[in-house]
């Protein structure tokens, strides 16, 4: 790469990243990583190469039958639109990362995403102190005053408390501006109050301390875990707790109903609190409905375009909206436009992924195998990869980049 390149290739990932993280419009977002496509092939000797192109292979697939089974509905153009460039996004993240950081020293490309991460919080402190509404006791209005989750943050900290481990060195020369930056990330993380984080941060805790290889260990631990969260649930189901309330006890509610958030479809559409305290299952049960009229879609998919009826205005904008595109499982999203072979792609990405924690015990290996980890969880909530605000795909083609470097390579100890 040359020096060139690389002063603009390092702004261009943070461009990217925080555009996607702060700017709403997703059209926006899709415009910006086209151009740094274009940007990329003519700056730099580009060439996919046999790695990437068997990373991306199974979402080309999953692309290609979504366009393939529209053929045999109808949409409207728009939203066929719509959907080609979601399905896009993260074949375009994993080819930017990948592009941007492939010939990048390995501890470069950590630097640069802690201190993307560092940065990301540092503006998240702004957004507290000048639009929070810091004097509520609600955590959701918290929350919906200066955002509801932050992956760059959250995968800045873990690089920033595991690059040590792998590496045997330290990353930052100066030990103080370490620690702030952690303190920093930690403090910026807890205000999020995110369910989901919290989760991915215990996910990839688990796989870097090997927890996720299928193994006599991590079969009786994951036993035990099972039990221990059954108690934990069997305490928040013999308390009563109120969706309305403010602080620890409304984080506890959502906690509560987080399982049949996701998978309960016996819904009052009615009952309003019933109704949003299982969105997620609504949007489920109706995609199912839908697809039961034509039997082929179990197969195939409804293709590019298909839309959901929810049989009523849902208040999710000022209009109110009927039709959705999107669901909030993605594993529901994606067979419902490529069917049980798109699932099962899908599927054989993320296992491929996960795969690399069965490897070579170095950093890179370890959080591609955890990316996936982390992919298989936040699917089933917040779309996964093809959630419109995803940056980890950006990362993961880091990743996938820097691993064949002698540093990411580098043999250590468990």
């Amino acid at each position: 790469m040359t020096i060139k390149a690389h002063k603009i290739f390092i702004p261009l990932f943070l461009l990217i990243v925080f555009c996607q993280l702060y700017v709403p419009s997703f059209r926006i977002n899709m415009f910006i990583q086209l151009v740094a496509i274009l940007v990329i092939l003519l700056l730099d000797d580009t060439v996919l190469t046999k790695g990437i192109v068997n990373k991306i292979t199974p979402l080309l697939l999953i692309f290609g039958l979504g366009m393939f089974t529209s053929i045999f509905h109808e949409f409207k153009l728009i939203h066929f639109i719509k959907d080609i460039t979601h399905f896009l996004k993260p074949i375009l993240g994993l080819m930017l990362g990948y592009f941007i950081f492939k010939k990048m020293e390995f501890n470069v490309f950590v630097k640069v995403v802690i201190l993307a991460g560092f940065a990301s919080a540092l503006l998240h402190f702004c957004l507290i102190f000048i639009f929070g509404n810091l004097s509520s006791e609600s955590i959701n209005d918290i929350r919906n005053s200066f955002g509801k989750d932050n992956f760059l943050e959250l995968f800045s900290l873990l690089f920033a408390l595991f690059y040590g481990k792998f590496q045997h060195e330290p990353l930052f020369k100066s030990k103080v501006l370490k620690n702030i930056i952690l303190l920093v990330l930690v403090v910026s993380n807890t205000l999020y109050f995110s369910r989901t984080m919290v989760i991915v941060f215990v996910v990839a805790l688990l796989s870097i301390y090997g927890f996720t290889k299928i193994n006599a260990k991590t079969i009786r631990f994951f036993l035990v875990s099972i039990a221990l969260i059954a108690v934990f649930y069997a305490y928040l189901f013999s308390i009563k707790l109120d969706r309305n309330a403010a602080g620890v006890e409304s984080f506890l509610y959502k906690v509560k109903i987080a399982p049949s958030e996701v998978f309960s479809t016996k819904i009052n559409r009615e009952n309003h609190k019933d109704l949003w305290d299982h969105w997620r299952g609504y949007e489920v049960k109706r995609a199912f409905a839908l697809m039961n009229e034509s039997k082929s879609s179990y197969v195939i998919g409804t293709g590019f375009g298909s839309l959901i009826d929810l049989k009523f205005k849902a208040p999710l904008d000022l209009k109110g909206i009927r039709y959705i595109s999107e669901t909030h499982n993605g594993y529901i999203y994606i067979f419902y436009k490529t069917g049980i072979v798109g699932l099962l792609l899908l599927l054989y990405f993320l296992k491929k992924l996960h795969s690399y924690v069965y490897r070579e015990y170095t950093f890179a290996n370890q959080f591609i195998g955890l990316t996936g980890m982390v992919f298989f969880f936040t699917t089933l909530t917040i779309t996964g990869i093809y959630n419109p605000k995803d940056v980890i795909i950006i990362i993961l083609g880091g990743l996938i980049a820097v691993s064949h470097n002698n540093n990411a390579t580098r043999s250590t100890l468990k």
